[in-house]
């Protein structure tokens, strides 16, 4: 992973999954309108997935128990398992794109290699002049935005990364210094205490 790939803002996620959605020109060359590379980002943008397994994910692979969807798969990096709750919209927007494409239970949803993906991206960047960005920023910007949504809770979002330690995650998510500026500026305890006058 590329130590300086960043985090994408809402607005940059929206508008290159808008751009591989509907395809552009960039440089005099039309590039085809990418459904299928744009649902990939969507889904790594709401699950976190790293790119292996979002591109070996199978619809099979997201179970219902208990009135709730959640993955049943083996993350490649970790060999850790990775159960955790899918949002039910996103698990329809999933079916629903596997019915378009006519693409079954048991095979890959995103049938590309991780290089092919790369490659359409870094060009979509470029066009939308978004500089830093790749595969991982779309698995930064789940990670910011759970961060952010949740009481900037570092724990939880290295829960959800599967993380080692909550260093890792702090290094990852890049806020270490804001925290500890932010923790300094609000931790201001000054008792209102007048001087008491010394009669003697």
């Amino acid at each position: 992973m590329n130590k300086k790939t960043r985090a994408l803002s809402k607005e940059e996620y929206e508008k290159i999954i808008e751009t591989i959605q509907y395809g552009f020109i960039y440089n005099g060359i039309k590039v085809q309108p990418n459904p299928r590379i744009a649902t990939a980002f969507v889904v790594q943008a709401n699950t976190g997935l790293r790119i292996g397994d979002l591109l070996n994910l199978r619809l099979k692979d997201i179970v219902k128990e208990s009135g709730r969807y959640h993955f049943n798969i083996k993350e490649e990096k970790t060999k850790k398992p990775r159960t955790f709750t899918i949002a039910p919209e996103v698990y329809t927007y999933l079916q629903s794109y596997a019915l378009e494409n006519g693409i079954k239970p048991t095979a890959k949803l995103f049938d590309i290699s991780s290089r092919g993906i790369s490659k359409h991206l870094k060009t979509t960047a470029e066009y939308l002049g978004y500089e830093n960005i790749g595969t991982h920023s779309f698995r930064k910007f789940f990670a910011m935005s759970i961060y952010n949504n949740n009481g900037y809770n570092v724990e939880l979002v290295r829960e959800l990364l599967q993380h080692s330690s909550v260093s890792i995650t702090q290094h990852y998510l890049g806020v270490s210094p804001q925290l500890v500026e932010k923790a300094l500026l609000s931790h201001v305890y000054i008792p209102d205490l007048k001087m008491q006058k010394n009669d003697d």
